[in-house]
């Protein structure tokens, strides 16, 4: 009987996977695709698609020492039977600029040291046989890392070894230094003299091939002008789903642990990637890819899903990953969300609120232009908080990819929210287990409008509309026995909330569809008894237009089976006016 290939879960050492029978899915087929390039390629893709891993097969696939082992490698795969003239052709130096850390006082210190470790065994171990002992006795003294790439460049070129430069998280530490020590440090690296970019005049020149990845493209104009624009293939559509996973990819790996058995050959595989897809799925990084390619997916979000389906028979309790909670961490912090300026929060505000923005990405942009409003946005689309939903004109409309994501940009508002005035999240959870299995929604609803209140009397600002259904959507999205869906579109209209039960996870009996209104303000002028029927108006005109979501013909499916509820809530400035169902 065949041995199930195990899930790599964390795993981003290739050979590792091949020789423990690990599942790969296939990105081989790129390798002649990059070749084609330019001989020094750069491409950003967000943390925890794969990155590491692909790096990790290059490595192997172009290794001179790895050259005889082809056949075991990477007979099973595409490249198995297409490979390129350059395999196993070059000696391969691997750099991770992500374990260049601590303080800034030393960072050149500690940048020489872990590249003076990495190019030592280059020429000390892996490729020793290669060169003079002169060579790499030179090597060892030398204390910079440009005098030690210097020297095997010197006997390299006079033999002929073609040298392949693959470095991983290049703007790791840079990034760190810019938004921790500020600009006028991270131009001393990056700039003039600065050490880190005088060792890239030393890579360009001594390389015959680089391929470097990183999570923004901000170090890359600060310290590549002299390269040309075909450098950088981030948004090429060729190469949109090379890292990731596509739909077809998702599929074919249920269906391999189905036929192998590990997942139950009655279990509905449409309905295992229709409980992901929300969640994973909807990234795409090339305008052209739009209307030609399935969305990607955060494969190690697919990943931890199969694992945990695996081994329960059902789908994780928590579908957002526990162990990526660090990396939003990390990314708050990059981003400095403490304390931005308020452009920036406000662009944060309006993603949240609205669910997309209009923009257009830069392909690159120095340190110095962070501060433009629309360079941030771009910034956030590298970082995967964003992706291309569609076009507006010669502009882009750039949204909120998935569930995920959608849920971080809630944290970030709850933050802003509990500066404010804070919420008993707690109590606030036992509200929501009344609405799904009791169908008593008042109590938690009400409590809400109360948080509410109690946040925008101290925030200015605070009454438009667009800001009440921030909060509330931010506070929704907590309830993990629903999908809270914002501006969902039924019968050419958008409600503001249809909270969607998650019957794969909870037996929810009830359903709702909530209507946010916020009564207008009172006109110069109008008299109390006409105010007041336009407040009664405005509610008269909320149960026609809500009767109507409900009237929808998907609503039935959406519901599946649960009770459904029709929810307006009325406010008059920060108050709640009126709360019923119609």
């Amino acid at each position: 009987m065949e041995q199930a290939k195990r899930i790599p879960y964390g795993v981003s050492n290739f050979v590792d996977i091949v020789e423990r029978n690990q599942y790969y899915v296939d990105k081989t087929m790129y390798l002649p695709m990059l070749e084609n390039e330019a001989d020094s390629l750069f491409f950003i893709r967000p943390r925890r698609f794969g990155k590491s891993l692909f790096i990790s097969m290059m490595q192997a696939y172009y290794d001179i020492d790895k050259k005889d082992r082809f056949q075991e490698l990477f007979g099973n795969l595409w490249i198995g039977s297409h490979p390129t003239e350059n395999q196993g052709k070059f000696q391969v130096l691997y750099l991770d600029f992500s374990r260049i850390g601590g303080d800034i006082s030393d960072l050149q210190e500690r940048f020489d040291e872990y590249c003076g470790m990495c190019i030592d065994f280059f020429v000390e171990q892996k490729y020793r046989k290669y060169y003079e002992e002169s060579t790499v006795l030179s090597v060892k003294a030398a204390k910079r890392t440009s005098a030690k790439l210097n020297a095997i460049n010197l006997e390299a070129s006079q033999k002929g070894y073609k040298l392949y430069l693959i470095i991983d998280e290049y703007d790791n530490f840079t990034n760190v230094v810019l938004n921790e020590h500020g600009e006028k440090v991270y131009w001393a690296l990056t700039h003039a003299s600065g050490f880190y970019r005088e060792i890239f005049k030393v890579f360009k020149g001594m390389f015959a091939r680089i391929f470097m990845t990183g999570v923004s493209p901000v170090t890359l104009d600060d310290l590549t002008s002299g390269f040309n624009i075909g450098w950088h293939i981030t948004t090429k559509p060729a190469f949109n789903q090379m890292l990731g996973f596509s739909t077809e990819d998702v599929f074919d790996m249920i269906a391999y642990y189905q036929r192998i058995g590990k997942i139950s050959a009655d279990a509905d595989v449409d309905a295992i990637v229709a409980d992901m897809k929300p969640w994973y799925d909807n990234y795409c990084f090339s305008e052209d890819a739009l209307r030609t390619q399935s969305k990607v997916f955060n494969c190690d979000m697919v990943l931890y899903y199969l694992r945990n389906y695996m081994e329960t028979n059902q789908a994780p309790r928590q579908m957002i990953d526990p162990n990526t909670k660090t990396d939003y961490n990390k990314m708050k912090k990059l981003l400095q969300l403490d304390k931005l300026d308020g452009d920036r929060k406000g662009i944060i505000n309006e993603i949240a609120e609205r669910g997309e923005i209009l923009g257009n990405i830069e392909t690159s942009f120095p340190a110095k232009m962070l501060v433009q409003p629309q360079m941030f946005v771009s910034l956030l689309f590298y970082y995967g908080m964003l992706t291309i939903k569609g076009t507006r004109g010669d502009r882009l409309i750039l949204g909120i990819p998935n569930n995920n994501v959608r849920k971080q940009y809630y944290e970030y508002l709850m933050e802003q929210y509990e500066e404010k005035a804070p919420v008993d999240t707690y109590k606030l959870g036992d509200y929501f287990y009344d609405m799904a299995y009791d169908g008593k929604w008042r109590e938690g609803l009400e409590f809400m409008a109360a948080a509410y209140a109690k946040v925008s009397s101290v925030r200015d600002g605070i009454e438009a509309e667009r800001n009440l259904q921030g909060f509330f959507m931010a506070y929704l999205s907590l309830n993990n026995y629903y999908y809270t869906a914002p501006e969902l579109e039924l019968n050419h209209g958008y409600c503001d909330f249809f909270l969607l039960p998650n019957l794969t996870h909870y037996a929810s009996k009830h359903c709702y569809i909530i209507e946010l209104k916020l009564i207008p303000k009172r006109a110069k002028g109008m008299s109390e008894e006409d105010y007041n029927k336009l407040i009664a108006q405005q509610w008269e005109d909320a149960k026609e237009q809500i009767k109507g979501y409900a009237a929808a013909p998907r609503v039935e499916t959406l519901r599946q089976g649960t009770q459904l509820h029709r929810i307006i809530m009325q406010f008059d400035g920060y108050k709640l006016h009126r709360l019923d169902e119609v």
